[in-house]
């Protein structure tokens, strides 16, 4: 009806219009089909930010608003006078905007492999007016990355190669599998960027991962193997189930 959530509820007795049943009724048919309601409606909200969404882009999560909150302390705490975050696979760009809103003097690089994805960071970016503070980039992991960075942020494919089929046809069918796919044991890209992190941490610096409900464990091996003396801790949600990790290196960041 493009009318907003008060008009509806104001003008209770309008009725609509042929076309506007019409299209109402392939809006159902859409998701009868199991395509989500948010790429649907072109709109997902994110700590409580709303963003724009387009096939090609992950739909981000409720449990991915546990990194904000994070990074937030983390730069609050850690790095209280000033803050270079990197978000890395950054989807629509939600994460970083997230920050960007809640910590105005940060700085972030949001960087990306797809194409697609990072047009549609661009024009959230945009709309809510964080542009000159974030800097798109397009590349594999750390690679783009044009210097060292306090904090490193990333929700990185963490789906077991035997549970991909297992998954909601909602998300299967339609949300970019690239965004999904772990590799055997989930954790192939998480591994890629822990092995390059070093070279692209600043002294003390953190990272930030979203992990499966299991991971947590392997990943704090995996972290001690490549960020040795580092401190590891996992963070469980409500449930009890491991949902992120947090690393803290301890010690200065070699060159490679």
């Amino acid at each position: 009806m493009g009318i907003g959530r008060v008009n509806l509820y104001v003008n209770t007795k309008q009725e609509i219009s042929n076309e506007q049943a019409i299209a109402f009724s392939n809006l159902i048919k859409r998701r009868l089909n199991h395509e989500p309601t948010a790429y649907i409606t072109g709109h997902k909200e994110f700590f409580g930010i709303d963003f724009q969404i387009s096939h090609g882009t992950l739909i981000p999560r409720p449990e991915t608003e546990l990194l904000v909150e994070k990074a937030i302390e983390l730069a609050n705490t850690t790095f209280p006078q000033f803050c270079l975050i990197a978000d890395i696979g950054t989807g629509c760009g939600a994460i970083a905007i997230a920050l960007a809103l809640h910590l105005p003097e940060v700085k972030i690089y949001a960087s990306d492999i797809s194409a697609v994805a990072l047009e549609a960071a661009r024009s959230n970016c945009l709309y809510h007016k964080v542009g000159d503070r974030i800097t798109l980039l397009q590349g594999d992991l750390l690679d783009p990355l044009p210097e060292r960075v306090h904090l490193i942020v990333a929700n990185l494919p963490y789906v077991k190669e035997s549970d991909m089929a297992m998954l909601p046809p909602e998300i299967l069918m339609f949300e970019p599998q690239i965004a999904l796919a772990g590799g055997a044991d989930g954790l192939k890209e998480i591994e890629r960027l822990l092995s390059q992190a070093r070279r692209k941490l600043l002294p003390k610096g953190a990272i930030v991962l979203e992990i499966g409900y299991d991971q947590g464990q392997t990943v704090s091996k995996l972290a001690e193997q490549y960020i040795p003396g580092s401190r590891v801790n996992v963070i469980t949600d409500l449930a009890g189930l491991d949902r992120a990790v947090i690393i803290q290196s301890a010690r200065r960041a070699k060159k490679d």
